[in-house]
């Protein structure tokens, strides 16, 4: 049974009932339609162990069904890529507490947890019916989704309760267990479940790479463990990590003695990122990356790397390592018909376009480095790294090449960028645009009605990751991370010679990245290289927040604000567009471009002076994790005084629901 190929609902009256402490855990398992059988006698079989498991996929694990832009806009409100509307994160005082909901939510890990609880016993007694290695797989995959939903927990709320069992609708044992475990005691947690997943999940691919394999959980692993590794190292002596100053958790008597496992933060942050290389080599090892020929237009699957993102059929592709597929009529998406417009709206940044290097591989900047400037968007993409070359659309370029013709919202040829639409679905944002993703095939661009995969998890990242943590606890680039990044490079089509880029490197001259910064300090040319080059290679895919929160990147805007742009549209592309298509004045209702005083660049969020964004983004400390809504601390108290709950509120949060954060 692949992944997503079939949606399997289930129903177990069992797990309709409402969780008092869990933000009323309402949303109740799927199951079709099986009325006669009862909760003690499912979960027995093979095929029941195989529906349960891959019913947890949708909710859990990222796919074009449920990202907010489509896949390829998912870094949108980042410096990779620019929304009409600027993020209320950006935006201090307007990122409120909430009365009710919010990120606390135990939805998903009940159901893993009802599915190990019942599981687990029953095949330690030989009592499930079946396949043993298939037995094991579908083990291997709920502890796989477990901890793929405390990561996102962890990202999010930081600290946070480690809930094993499923307990009954009684209040004094759910606010028992609501207890905040810290931030690496969790991260430690979902190391624990992958390591247990990896020794029970088969190894690539499972079924076409439509269900999680061995590789999946060991490149997840490398992922979480980078993670904390670098949250505590940035955030040290903070009040996002264990004992830093002001930390909240040491208000709670649970908390109030607690000590590292492995005996200080520096020996935590060490424990980490030795986790993190040693599971991404495993997976960078033994997964090659497909090949790059640097054709753009290629009707007959003529280049595997650009093909791999948009292809119907993923499970060829060397370095896909899970994907979600779809089928025509059944389970479709969107995203062709977005990927041959403007990526509905989420237009690349000036700043995502400028740091990539030249094919010689220097920085724009550099002297000799041959960049012909960015009068026009052509220029921009002339001997730069592959990967823009590939990926940024330029005015004139096919969209179609097979099936010319078919298709209700094709667009055959890419025009001028649609700067001045109203609506999201033909606005060209920035004025730059992605083509990652764009599938060549008119008859996938009938409304709603695309089917070309979605890439869940790909081995790349096992390179990047080992590469950044290997520096990160080391303070060099060994014989791995170095054959790592030449092979990057080389498949980006740009000089292997990463020395030759760190020399040339001037940090004064990256600081539109954020990726340039760590609490507020700009990094070394190395580690803002080894940033620069995950990056290039992962734009667009959802990874460039995680990365930006853990590594402290958003500090500097505190006091400085930052402001978006795009292409440069005060410059000879302004010829492209008639007076009335870039009306601008900041006072003007009816202005639809950011006005040429404040830059030769367009800044999409900053086009009347009457909006939240004009002044560009700003941040605020407590912005890098979410807060916790009221209804949780009123559940969990006694008599209303929240100082009774065992929940701690996040640093810089309130309780109050509305409030806004007070500061750090």
């Amino acid at each position: 049974m692949n992944f997503y190929k079939v949606k399997i609902h289930i129903r177990l009256a069992a797990l309709v009932a409402t969780i008092l402490l869990f933000g009323a855990c309402k949303k109740a398992l799927d199951k079709e339609p099986m009325s006669n059988i009862t909760p003690e006698k499912y979960l027995q079989e093979e095929g029941q162990l195989a529906a349960y498991a891959v019913a947890r996929y949708p909710d859990i694990l990222p796919s074009h069904g449920n990202w907010s832009f489509g896949t390829f806009g998912t870094d949108g409100n980042t410096d990779n890529m620019v929304i009409p509307a600027l993020d209320n994160k950006f935006i201090p005082g307007l990122w409120r507490v909430e009365a009710t909901g919010g990120d606390w939510s135990f939805t998903n890990i009940y159901q893993t947890n009802y599915f190990l609880n019942t599981v687990l016993p029953r095949w330690k007694a030989g009592q499930i019916v079946g396949n043993a290695d298939n037995i094991k797989q579908y083990i291997g995959e709920i502890y796989f989704l477990r901890a793929y939903e405390y990561f996102k927990k962890l990202q999010t709320l930081g600290d946070f309760p480690i809930v094993r069992g499923v307990y009954p609708d009684e209040k004094e044992i759910l606010t028992q267990i609501s207890k905040r475990q810290p931030c690496n005691e969790v991260a430690r947690f979902i190391i624990s479940d992958l390591d247990s997943a990896a020794l029970l999940l088969k190894a690539s691919p499972v079924s076409s790479k439509n269900r999680i394999s061995k590789e999946c959980a060991q490149l997840l692993k490398s992922r979480v463990a980078l993670f904390e590794g670098t949250w505590l190292k940035y955030f040290k002596g903070t009040a996002f990590v264990p004992n830093g100053q002001n930390w909240p958790g040491k208000a709670k008597d649970y908390n109030a003695s607690y000590q590292f496992p492995s005996g200080t933060i520096e020996s935590e942050i060490d424990y980490f990122l030795t986790q993190a290389m040693a599971s991404a080599k495993v997976v960078a090892d033994a997964i090659a990356l497909v090949s790059n020929t640097g054709t753009i237009e290629s009707p007959n699957n003529e280049n595997p790397y650009f093909n791999m993102f948009s292809a119907t059929n993923m499970s060829g592709y060397s370095e896909v390592l899970l994907w979600r597929q779809y089928a025509a009529g059944l389970v479709t998406h969107n995203v062709p018909v977005y990927a041959q417009a403007g990526n509905y709206a989420v237009g690349l940044s000036r700043s995502m376009v400028e740091s990539f290097l030249m094919d010689n591989g220097l920085p724009i900047y550099a002297t000799g480095s041959n960049y012909q400037g960015d009068d026009y968007i052509a220029d921009v993409r002339k001997n730069r790294d592959g990967r823009l070359t590939l990926f940024l659309k330029e005015p004139g370029q096919k969209n179609v090449l097979l099936n010319a013709g078919q298709g209700t919202h094709a667009t055959a040829i890419e025009p001028t960028p649609r700067i001045y639409e109203p609506g999201y679905e033909q606005k060209y944002t920035t004025g730059y645009t992605i083509r990652k993703g764009l599938s060549y095939d008119a008859a996938q661009a009938n409304n709603g009605q695309g089917y070309t995969g979605s890439i869940t998890f790909r081995a790349s990242e096992a390179y990047l990751n080992y590469i950044e943590a290997s520096y990160e606890k080391n303070g060099l680039i060994d014989a791995d991370a170095t054959r790592y990044w030449q092979q990057l490079r080389a498949r980006a089509k740009v000089n292997i010679d990463f020395q030759q880029t760190i020399s040339a490197t001037v940090m004064s001259r990256e600081t539109q990245d954020w990726g340039a910064y760590s609490a507020n300090a700009l990094v070394s040319p190395t580690l803002y290289n080894i940033r620069r080059e995950r990056r290039s290679e992962l734009m667009a895919e959802g990874l460039r927040f995680m990365d930006l929160k853990r590594w402290r990147a958003m500090d500097q805007m505190i006091t400085t604000p930052y402001h978006f742009e795009g292409f440069k549209l005060w410059g000879p592309m302004r010829s492209w567009y008639t007076a009335a298509q870039i009306i601008y004045g900041a006072t003007d209702t009816k202005a639809i471009v950011s006005d040429p005083a404040l830059s030769l660049y367009l800044r999409p969020q900053e086009i009347r002076s009457n909006a939240d964004s004009y002044k560009g983004a700003r941040w605020t400390m407590a912005h890098y994790l979410s807060p916790i809504a009221t209804q949780h601390f009123n559940i969990t108290s006694t008599g209303g005084n929240f100082a009774t709950s065992p929940i701690y509120q996040n640093p810089g949060w309130s309780t109050a629901g509305g409030s806004i954060p007070t500061g750090l």
